[in-house]
């Protein structure tokens, strides 16, 4: 039986007509004359080579056929619909999943709470965070690995675009008992002397950078470079050194009990910035939680850095 030759307006008069048990009540639910609406059941009945519908002048009553077929045509229209909905949903970025890489601090502190407070509107999109070192953030965008990425500032290519979140200053975290947090502010030059350690090669880079300019006698080497900010801010909370984080890794460094200072003259902002695929479509809900970021990172970075400070 060729059934290429359904349609699915066929079945919506087959199920209003079996519903309504009037040919004219169908048409007026579909929205078509009677006539319009027999013609479609002669068309289906003509491709199925059996009669659907006993009629009489007095009522429409399903055929023995006919009732057997309807549980199918009724199932047909329900999987048509959710499917309906689904596109719906996928075109108004209300479901679908979405991969977002982002590098320890951001993935363990920001990401989860935007994705509980974006789950409040948007239920049905699944956003899986994924652990990512801030030196291929911008690769596994541009590859297909991530549909997005939450990270620092960097180089993005011709196939990756980043738009910037929030600034973060850099700061120094320390314990109250470290000679300089009775400072409210820190100079570079004040950290000439001072131990440091530094997180990853990524912050033991942007620390050189800063004081690039200096005179050799004037720069900063840290004693020591660990993998992990938690280990650096671990070292820190000993008294053994400080260290050097932008300010937003407050929302991991209070509990160790440090506190905060700025580093000033000059000081230095690392931005944060959400970065897209330039090369491929992204989906309607990674585009969707692209644009909630952009809202609400600068909004959490704000609550961040408005902890009190000791």
């Amino acid at each position: 039986m060729p059934l290429t030759r359904v349609t699915l307006r066929q079945f919506e008069a087959l199920v209003a007509i079996a519903e309504l048990h009037s040919f004219a009540e169908a048409g007026n639910r579909l929205g078509l004359t009677s006539s319009a609406v027999s013609q479609l059941v002669a068309e289906l009945e003509s491709v199925l080579g059996f009669r659907i519908f006993d009629r009489t002048t007095r009522r429409v009553a399903l055929s023995s056929a006919g009732r057997d077929f309807l549980a199918s045509a009724e199932s047909v229209l329900r999987h048509v619909q959710a499917a309906e909905k689904t596109a719906d949903d996928l075109r108004n970025r209300a479901a679908g999943i979405v991969r977002v890489g982002a590098p320890l601090v951001l993935a363990g502190m920001a990401l989860p709470a935007a994705i509980r407070a974006y789950a409040a509107t948007r239920p049905k999109v699944v956003v899986r965070v994924v652990d990512t070192p801030v030196d291929v953030l911008i690769d596994h965008v541009a590859n297909g690995d991530l549909d997005l990425a939450i990270g620092p500032n960097r180089a993005t290519g011709a196939h990756v675009a980043g738009a910037p979140a929030f600034d973060s200053p850099w700061v120094l975290w320390c314990t109250p008992e470290h000679p300089l947090a009775r400072r409210r502010r820190v100079r570079w030059a004040d950290l000439r002397d001072t131990p440091l350690v530094a997180a990853g090669r990524d912050h033991e880079r942007s620390v050189a950078q800063m004081r690039l300019s200096a005179p050799p006698d004037a720069r900063i080497t840290p004693i020591d470079v660990v993998d992990n900010v938690t280990t650096a801010l671990g070292v820190a909370a000993q008294g053994l050194a400080a260290t050097l984080t932008p300010g937003y890794v407050a929302a991991l460094a209070h509990p160790f009990g440090l506190v905060m200072r700025r580093v000033v003259a000059p000081e230095t902002i690392r931005q944060v910035c959400v970065y897209r695929p330039l090369s491929r479509a992204a989906s309607p809900a990674a585009e969707g939680f692209a644009q909630f970021m952009l809202e609400w990172l600068p909004q959490w970075n704000e609550r961040i850095m408005a902890a009190p400070q000791a």
